[in-house]
């Protein structure tokens, strides 16, 4: 299968196209030069690929505009890069006969649906996005053009990803209890959903495995230390060790058993593989 990467030079790009260059005919294409990338060129030219593309199979669509550009660059270019870009790869991919197509999207587009009140929020896919920002309603537009595009003859994945930055260590640490991920766990992702089968078109949240449950939301907002204890008997030792602070208040639960059911995805990287040290990107400071 001849896949291709768009956004091969990013973060998370770069991870995708690593993941899948050993099992498929990768190639990678992003406006940036890296060990990635294959092809320089720009989704907003897409029409232009055929030649150095050849025959394509699947379309992997990772470049975007993110919410550190929010207020760097004007909301006209977070709609040419995030939404044009999605509609005219989409464009090729079925007068292409491309089979298979993921879009690489975010937790982020939930917006002001992630603000706990007196219980933490639940995050799946039955949450309702309420977009707070350009970078939010840009990725829920891209979302709904790529379920318009799906079809018996072409499978569309959106796959809402977690945090993913290299943070200080404590910050990761505690976010991969409960809305973060590892970019290794997210490249992983992507690989199982270019097999998926099923309905045409299909979203899943991806994020670290998260041992609450959805009775513990209440009391995450006012006590998550129990909470924490009681799930996990000895991890706030274990983070003190590491001169890591447990959660006072957690507001907000990434719930990934959609992915887990439907795709097969274990995310293998949370917080104890960051108390064993593995981290992928590494902490920052």
């Amino acid at each position: 299968m001849r896949i291709i990467v768009n956004g091969a030079a990013g973060l998370i790009g770069s991870a995708i196209a690593e993941r899948l260059r050993g099992q498929y005919e990768e190639i990678g294409v992003d406006v940036r030069a890296a060990p990635t990338v294959g092809l320089a060129a720009d989704c907003l030219d897409v029409a232009d690929w055929g030649p150095a593309v050849g025959s394509v199979d699947a379309i992997v669509h990772v470049a975007a505009l993110h919410a550190p550009h929010v207020g760097r660059r004007s909301d006209e270019d977070f709609r040419a890069t995030n939404v044009d870009g999605t509609a005219r790869l989409l464009d090729f991919a079925v007068s292409t006969g491309v089979r298979h197509f993921v879009l690489t999207s975010t937790t982020s587009l939930y917006g002001h649906a992630l603000e706990p009140a007196r219980r933490a929020v639940w995050v799946d896919e039955e949450l309702e996005p309420r977009p707070r920002d350009i970078y939010d309603a840009t990725k829920v537009a891209a979302e709904r053009l790529v379920e318009a595009a799906a079809s018996a003859n072409f499978a569309c994945t959106s796959l809402r990803m977690s945090r993913c930055f290299p943070e200080p260590a404590a910050l990761m640490a505690a976010y991969r209890l409960h809305r973060g991920i590892d970019r290794r766990d997210v490249a992983e992702a992507h690989a199982l959903a270019l097999r998926r089968d099923g309905e045409p078109y299909a979203c899943y949240v991806i994020s670290a495995a998260s041992p609450f449950e959805r009775g513990d939301c209440g009391e995450l907002v006012d006590d998550a230390p129990a909470v924490i204890e009681r799930r996990c008997p000895g991890l706030a030792a274990r983070m003190a060790e590491c001169g890591w602070a447990v959660p006072r208040s957690i507001g907000r639960v990434y719930d990934a058993g959609r992915a887990e059911a439907e795709l097969g995805f274990r995310a293998r990287f949370g917080i104890h593989a960051c108390l064993a040290g593995d981290w992928d990107p590494p902490p920052s400071g």
